[in-house]
């Protein structure tokens, strides 16, 4: 008999705290929402303002989420960009001249035209990514993925690829000139007019 009325108790306290909250939410459960709040102004990161154009040498922007940005003609030359969040973004012109973009996420970007001279994209994800005239000469691309990105007439001048994967990459007209390729994953990619001058590994039968 004990149990039972600790029981009805028990009830009908859960009941008096669900009825008081249903008159604080007017009678509905609260909505909870995991979006993120939306940013108000200005992205500023390590003293500099993220937008286009801007001139921020040698940021300081690990695991940055840069999703999607306009990031067009902007300087991050030496940047480090290690990890950092750029899916969807547009970095055309920009000047990424030896930054650090280890592990960085740059699938579905735009990046036509960008400079990434020395760079280290060890890891980095450049999956689909629109990268026409782009300058990766001397670039570390060990490990990267560039899977199904359009690379025509970009620059890979001693460059190194190893391990990386280029399934169905197209670099047509680009320059290997002193690459070096090694252990690469790349059925279905194009090799159409390019240059390939004293590259180690290049796909000179293609």
């Amino acid at each position: 008999m004990l149990r039972s009325l600790t029981f009805l108790a028990a009830l009908a306290l859960a009941s008096g705290v669900h009825a008081a909250n249903s008159e604080q939410t007017g009678g509905s459960w609260p909505v909870i929402v995991d979006e993120p709040t939306p940013r108000e102004g200005p992205l500023v990161i390590s003293t500099c303002e993220i937008r286009p154009g801007a001139a921020c040498p040698g940021a300081d922007l690990r695991h940055a989420d840069l999703r999607g940005l306009k990031l067009n003609g902007i300087d991050l030359k030496g940047a480090n960009l290690m990890r950092a969040n750029l899916f969807g973004a547009e970095l055309k012109g920009a000047d990424l001249t030896g930054a650090d973009l280890r592990g960085a996420n740059l699938q579905m970007g735009q990046l036509q035209g960008v400079v990434m001279r020395d760079a280290d994209l060890t890891g980095a994800n450049l999956d689909y990514t629109r990268m026409a005239g782009a300058d990766l000469s001397g670039a570390n691309l060990t490990a990267a993925t560039l899977e199904a990105a359009m690379a025509p007439k970009s620059k890979f001048v001693g460059a190194r690829l190893i391990g990386a994967n280029l399934m169905e990459t197209k670099f047509y007209n680009a320059d290997f000139a002193e690459a070096l390729l090694e252990g690469n994953h790349a059925p279905y990619a194009i090799w159409e007019g390019v240059h390939m001058e004293n590259c180690t590994g290049c796909p000179v039968d293609w």
